[in-house]
């Protein structure tokens, strides 16, 4: 049976192929555009270990100003939620930012509000886990976990480099006394930096023209106390002082003069320099520079 060839000039098969070029468009368009997204979430709802509470805007922008955040930093948020501590430090700050979130459904949401904030070139997020997640190339870190959380962490974070910012919303680090606390109305932030380790005993060169001196060092996280021995005589540190990798104390010296040390700890080295004998305006004393090894020691906590 031969079948008749199709007249594409007949009306109905004019209505017919309009049709299907007006389904095909119609199919096409809804494929390329993207499809509106409804996920919100929940005040409360429970995640792995904590439940999703978002910090409120003041304190987020207080937290990253007691913690001094400028474009250098890398700042990481370890529970990121929605992300907004992360694009605040983009956006605020300038800095170049990271959260770790363990809901897919909030890594998501966070991904996409950077991208309506325009910071997706300095800020992105991980579905992944705090506790099995490397973040230790991060200068700032910001929590808002629970406390037995902060406290399992603590460990990893006493080990990051001496001088990385540590912000906490509400919870503290158990005896890890907080450098600042932060009230916001109801709302209170932490504040800490990560001490360099120099408990022990030094051997300190520079400080005794008759050779190397030792200096005793006590240690409970940046809070130190100690002594130096000239030979058979020790005495007790005047004002010492651990910020980060920067120590500073004072000694009197041989002569009976108030001196000030102000070094850098490196590890088990630290280098630095002598100042004073103060008040001597009229004329500027040369700069003594001092070495140190740790010769024994004890971790931090």
């Amino acid at each position: 049976m031969t079948k008749a060839p199709l007249n594409l000039k007949h009306p109905a098969c004019v209505l017919v192929h309009a049709m299907c070029v007006t389904l095909g468009l119609g199919l096409l368009q809804g494929c390329a555009t993207p499809q509106t997204e409804t996920y919100v979430p929940r005040l409360g709802q429970v995640g792995k270990d904590v439940m999703w509470l978002p910090t409120r805007d003041e304190l987020v922008t207080r937290l990253l100003k007691a913690a001094e955040v400028t474009p250098t930093d890398k700042v990481v948020d370890l529970g990121a939620g929605d992300g907004k501590i992360a694009i605040a430090a983009a956006l605020q700050f300038g800095a170049r930012a990271w959260g770790i979130e363990y809901d897919k459904n909030l890594t998501a949401l966070a991904r996409r509000n950077a991208q309506r904030a325009g910071v997706a070139d300095r800020v992105h997020f991980i579905h992944g886990d705090i506790y099995t997640e490397d973040f230790s190339s991060a200068t700032v870190v910001v929590m808002y976990l629970l406390e037995e959380i902060n406290a399992q962490l603590r460990p990893t974070i006493l080990a990051m480099r001496p001088g990385t910012r540590v912000l906490s919303n509400t919870f503290s680090m158990g005896d890890w006394e907080p450098d600042q606390v932060i009230q916001v109305n109801t709302s209170t932030g932490y504040f800490w930096t990560v001490p360099a380790a120099v408990n022990g005993v030094w051997s300190i060169t520079g400080l005794d023209s008759r050779g190397p001196v030792t200096l005793r060092l006590a240690q409970r996280f940046q809070r130190i106390g100690g002594s130096l021995t000239f030979g058979s005589e020790a005495q007790t540190l005047l004002g010492a002082r651990l910020q980060g990798a920067d120590l500073y104390f004072s000694f009197v010296n041989t002569d009976g003069e108030l001196k000030a040390v102000s070094a850098k700890v490196e590890g088990a080295r630290l280098a630095g320099v002598v100042v004073g004998p103060y008040g001597m305006l009229e004329s500027e004393p040369p700069v003594i520079r001092i070495e140190g090894k740790r010769q024994s020691g004890m971790p931090l906590p």
